[in-house]
């Protein structure tokens, strides 16, 4: 056994709906050394993200459950303690998947290098991580954005749609963002440049959005689902295009879905309009990674894609930042800073 000492969140108990402290337990165990081709972390920032919720629950879904008594996962920017990989030295900032907790064994064939002199090293969970890259592959792989033609995205403020909203901007198209309250809504117009943003929280959102969107919708990236989708939909073009990324709106839901069967007029429209819906997982696209990089991190230096961040000191904080996030309650990209680098 190393001297390190790891204190870690783990999932106590499955969530029936919004996740309680009781779901989250808080632990320390002793780190053993690294072996052959594995390294030691210590955990600067730890991502928190919508996905997350999904992956506390038991049922069947594209990626491996969290299992009780294990640590919860997430993305994580590291810094090396000890090292028995070669492409890793002590000292050197990485990307992992860590997961929330204080300190990690690694294996360093999963890590990927950071320069602290390229950007700052928190984009790698945000912009020029993990979401950025969603927004980024989802948009224009099956999006599909034209010149001229109208791309809406939900949570506009957030990491995702953020990104999504200036690429659409960047390929010529016209940018219109949904997002809650006159906070929001005014960084998406004044500072990431939307053509037009819409509070969903307005009594009248639906007659706003429409007007927001004279000429129909041809893409739209859904990130929220429930009463936004309500409003988008009617909009639609022949031949509009929605990469489905999240429907954070149900995700703390129990239990059977109430309300009228929406789903003949969904399919009607699916016909009658020619319209492409797609779910996607960020991974599917992978080899597209290397351009990615190129091209967002141009566009960020060059001050074409603009981001925020919401930072949360403490691990402790997590659990409830992270029923923050699936209410709304953040603004930009949130990272928890879990110890000082």
């Amino acid at each position: 056994m190393s001297d390190v000492k790891s204190r870690r969140i783990v999932l106590a108990a499955r969530p029936k709906g919004e996740p309680t402290d009781g779901c989250f337990r808080t632990e320390e165990v002793s780190l053993p050394e690294p072996r052959e081709g594995q390294v030691l972390l210590q955990i600067l920032y730890l991502s928190l993200d919508p996905y997350m919720r999904g992956r506390m629950n038991a049922g069947k879904s594209y990626a491996k459950p969290v299992e009780l008594g294990e640590v919860m996962v997430g993305g994580t920017v590291a810094k090396v303690l000890a090292s028995r990989h070669p492409d890793h030295a002590v000292g050197d900032t990485v990307l992992s998947y860590s997961g929330w907790q204080t300190h990690a064994i690694a294996d360093g064939a999963h890590l990927r290098k950071l320069d602290p002199a390229a950007a700052p090293v928190t984009t790698a969970l945000g912009v020029l991580g993990m979401p950025g890259f969603t927004a980024y592959a989802g948009l224009l792989t099956i999006g599909r954005p034209k010149a001229g033609e109208t791309v809406v995205v939900a949570a506009a403020s957030g990491p995702v749609g953020s990104a999504v909203g200036q690429i659409a901007k960047i390929k010529g198209a016209r940018a219109v963002g949904i997002a809650g309250g006159d906070d929001k809504c005014a960084f998406v117009r004044n500072e990431l440049g939307f053509d037009a943003v819409v509070d969903h929280r307005a009594p009248d959102f639906p007659r706003q959005l429409a007007e927001a969107c004279p000429e129909g919708v041809d893409v739209y990236f859904e990130n929220v689902s429930g009463p936004v989708w309500d409003a988008v939909f009617p909009l639609f073009n022949t031949y509009a295009r929605v990469p489905v990324c999240g429907l954070v709106a149900s995700y703390n839901d129990a239990g059977p879905f109430e309300g009228p069967d929406r789903l003949p007029p969904v399919m009607r429209d699916i016909l009658s309009k020619s319209l492409t819906l797609r779910g996607f997982i960020q991974s599917e696209f992978a080899d597209q990674q290397p351009e990615f990089y190129r091209e967002m991190g141009a566009w960020v230096r060059d001050g074409r894609v603009r981001h925020r961040e919401d930072l949360v000191e403490g691990l402790d904080q997590a659990p409830e930042a992270l029923r923050g996030l699936l209410k709304g309650r953040n603004f930009g990209k949130l990272v928890v800073r879990v110890s000082q680098g």
